[in-house]
């Protein structure tokens, strides 16, 4: 699946400027939008579970930017790909059940705990090892599943406002059809142009302000590093890491695993006694940036990922003023903005997940189950679909053997 995804080695140092285009910068933009707006409010709620003050939550918010923006920008050009990386937003809504009554230096030490776990994971190439087993399809299966609803999210927006999704949509199909490369742009330009017009952005009370980091000095529970730093590390893992490397292999980018999960461990080290709770390779935002929609040129989509990193650093610096922004935004807008970036990535998962007759079947089981959202044991669809799909695989292959 394209072939000339992954750059040639005459096409390794390429020019960021040169390669740079308007799509790139939109879907940069688009990405750190649909980011924050999906989950600031739940980083909010883990910050307060923690007890942390108005002070301490924009420390939180100025972690979480700075980190993903330091890695996206760092992965990105290092390895001219389009890598971005995320905070657990899973991770988030685990700490805002499990931290409650524990005190923030004890929540500190058991992000310290889980950011050792994956730096260790990136390490001794484990988690790579396991990668390398899981059959295309099966990969594709899972992101196609865990897209799904943003495509479906298009439709569901036009029940509450039918005019800003609808227009957004219909700009999309004529674009596609005269400006593909522009499509998103056009898309974006149009969407804030009619929530303009209906009144549905609000941002003159917004003030931008910077934020400042403050050191909470960690503390070492077993209960929380069992209760909370186990959990988190599990999470980060199966429900994010997991989708976020299937995006990337779907998308047809071969980057060495290992050194891409150790560095996220290690940053989430750094960055833990300032409120970055967890970072870690991203499924979502990422596959904005690695659809056609970024650049017509897969070995440029790096510049979209670059973008990308350069949004989340200003979103960091500028901490809760940049997310009173994003969310000043109706949410039909980001619904429909985030299910059309993603269209084109949507059906490149699914034609290869059903390609081949003999993964069919178990790649339709992934879907399926992933698609479903179903979550257990505090873990996402995405690992049950998985595992699901591997099972599927493993008892076709026993029968016919």
């Amino acid at each position: 699946m394209n072939q000339d995804a992954t750059p040639t080695q005459s096409q390794r140092q390429p020019s960021l400027l040169r390669d740079m285009a308007a799509s790139s910068v939109v879907s940069g933009f688009v990405a750190v939008l649909v980011g924050y707006t999906s989950s600031a409010a739940i980083i909010f709620q883990a910050a307060e579970a923690a007890g942390a003050s108005q002070a301490q939550i924009s420390s939180w918010l100025w972690a979480l930017g700075i980190g993903t923006g330091l890695t996206t920008l760092g992965f990105s050009l290092r390895y001219r790909m389009p890598l971005l990386t995320a905070w657990s937003t899973p991770g988030a809504a685990l700490l805002a059940t499990s931290l409650p009554g524990i005190p923030m230096s004890e929540a500190i030490g058991a992000f310290l705990f889980s950011a050792l776990l994956i730096t260790l994971c990136g390490v001794t190439g484990l988690f790579e090892r396991i990668m390398h087993r899981i059959p295309q399809a099966i990969a594709s299966a899972m992101l196609a599943g865990v897209l799904l609803r943003f495509g479906l999210d298009i439709f569901i927006a036009m029940e509450s406002r039918w005019l800003l999704p609808l227009s957004m949509f219909i700009t999309y199909l004529l674009a596609k059809r005269l400006r593909p490369r522009y499509a998103i742009v056009c898309v974006l330009a149009v969407g804030i142009a009619v929530a303009m017009m209906q009144g549905l952005l609000d941002i003159e009370s917004i003030e931008p302000a910077l934020a400042v980091p403050i050191f909470t000095m960690p503390s070492f529970s077993l209960s929380t590093l069992i209760g909370v730093g186990i959990p988190l590390f599990v999470v980060t893992m199966a429900s994010q890491n997991l989708p976020g490397i299937a995006v990337i292999r779907a998308s047809g980018y071969s980057p060495p695993l290992s050194p891409l999960i150790g560095w996220t461990g290690a940053v989430t080290l750094a960055l833990a006694p300032f409120g970055g709770f967890a970072f870690n390779l991203a499924a979502i935002t990422a596959a904005i940036c690695m659809g056609p929609e970024a650049h017509d040129q897969p070995a440029r989509r790096y510049t979209a990922a670059v973008s990308a990193g350069v949004f989340y650093l200003l979103t960091g610096l500028l901490g809760a003023t940049v997310t009173a922004l994003f969310t000043a935004f109706p949410r039909e807008l980001i619904m429909a903005i985030a299910g059309l970036a993603l269209l084109a990535t949507i059906g490149s998962g699914l034609a290869t997940a059903v390609r081949e007759e003999t993964h069919r079947e178990a790649a339709l089981i992934t879907f399926l189950v992933t698609a479903s959202g179903i979550g257990m044991l505090g873990i996402g669809s995405a690992f049950w679909g998985l595992l699901a799909g591997l099972a599927a695989l493993a008892v076709g292959r026993r029968s016919t053997g």
